[in-house]
């Protein structure tokens, strides 16, 4: 929506929604999604747009790599694009895969995957320091996904497979969801991350069903923790820029 060149008070269209600059990709499933999670629409402090891509299973994409379902995470950024998304993520960050296709089929930024942030990160670290990766499923996280999203294949990765709860519960699509348990399962692999490579400066958190335990994960062990919500906090602010006035509040007589 622009003002018209000689006319301020008249505004051209050409979008359907306005003021949702990010579209969300989204798994089809029915598990609880609490505060703090990607599918938690109350989760942001900003309007954003969804799109459920029917039979893309958490399994499915994680454990199979979401083999099938590339035209329709396309037909679905597309339509979200069409009614007025200017940036397009989605809510698994096994979605590496597909970032590079995503990105040249919508024409817009697309930003798949929260594992986008580890090369970032790492650059802000101390010499000697580097990030760290808690997955849902290490068994799942390969080499190519690390090559999606621009991660080096030597990054220290630890999973939730053989915790209590949260794996299965997100993976298995489960009607119940133990916040407690998940906290549990995301505390006891950022410990198991800390004892094997003593040098992590900074967490990266994969999935972005992680985001409600982020703050613990910060409180116990003392670092920096980053997730899909750090990256969507960053993201719309280059799609819709703050306006600020010309002016100075604060001056002397």
């Amino acid at each position: 929506m622009r003002a018209n060149s000689t006319n301020p008070a008249i505004f051209q269209g050409g979008k359907n929604v306005y003021g949702a600059a990010v579209g969300i990709l989204m798994l089809e499933t029915s598990f609880p999604r609490v505060l703090g999670d990607i599918g938690n629409a109350a989760t942001w402090r900003f309007p954003v747009m969804y799109r459920v891509v029917p039979d893309a299973s958490p399994d499915h994409v994680v454990r199979r790599r979401g083999e099938g379902l590339l035209e329709a995470f396309i037909s679905a950024g597309r339509d979200m694009v069409r009614h007025g998304a200017d940036g397009i993520t989605t809510n698994c960050g096994f979605l590496a895969l597909f970032q590079d296709e995503l990105a040249t089929a919508l024409g817009v930024p697309v930003a798949t995957s929260s594992l986008m942030q580890v090369p970032f990160v790492e650059r802000m670290l101390p010499a000697g320091k580097r990030v760290g990766v808690l997955t849902i499923s290490a068994a799942s996280l390969t080499a190519d996904h690390l090559k999606g999203t621009g991660v080096a294949p030597n990054t220290p990765i630890v999973g939730t497979d053989s915790g209590r709860h949260f794996s299965r519960a997100i993976l298995e699509d489960e009607a119940e969801l133990d916040v407690e348990a998940s906290r549990l399962d995301l505390l006891d692999a950022g410990q198991t991350l800390l004892q094997r490579h003593p040098d992590i400066g900074a967490m990266v958190l994969e999935c972005t069903n992680m985001v409600p335990y982020a703050a613990d994960l910060r409180r116990t062990f003392g670092l920096p923790v980053y997730s899909i919500y750090t990256l969507l906090t960053w993201f719309p602010a280059g799609l819709l820029p703050r306006r600020f006035l010309p002016q100075l509040d604060d001056t002397r007589p």
